[in-house]
């Protein structure tokens, strides 16, 4: 079970250059469930992912990842509907909470947007969590940020 918060982004974080970071790409074959082929750097995966509704704010996803090869990936690709999501994420550490950030930066035709998730070990230290300053507003809840969502947007 993937348990997480998501954000907008106030401001980058001091040091994020010296944060480890990927360049990703994605697209969605299916959304209800959710089925999406993923390169991260070059590493290739599908991922199957089940919202789960608990009445909290944080979001529930059933979550399974199979690796792929870059041939069965790009054979993938072509059949995602809408755009490909591409971006470059940064992994932050939180020191705070002993946590790590997810950045995103997008690219492409989402040039601009920046959100940030974190993944938490239990509902209760997602409800507890008091983002740090350069985090914006939760979006949690709100499709308009799922990257299937972006997706879509031609």
């Amino acid at each position: 079970m993937e348990i997480e918060r998501k954000y907008l982004v106030a401001s980058l974080p001091e040091g994020l250059s010296e944060c480890p970071h990927v360049e990703i790409e994605q697209g969605y074959l299916c959304t209800s469930p959710t089925v999406r082929v993923r390169r991260m750097g070059d590493v290739f995966w599908l991922t199957v992912k089940e919202r789960v509704v608990t009445g909290s704010s944080a979001i529930h996803n059933r979550e399974e990842e199979f690796r792929l090869s870059e041939q069965k990936y790009l054979r993938l690709r072509e059949k995602c509907d809408g755009q490909l999501v591409s971006k470059t994420r940064y992994r932050v550490p939180l020191a705070d909470c002993g946590l790590v950030a997810e950045l995103d930066i997008f690219h492409g035709s989402h040039e601009g947007l920046r959100l940030v998730e974190v993944e938490f070990p239990s509902t209760e230290a997602a409800d507890r969590f008091t983002p740090p300053a350069w985090f914006g507003d939760d979006v949690s809840t709100d499709p308009r940020y799922r990257n299937s969502f972006l997706a879509s947007l031609a």
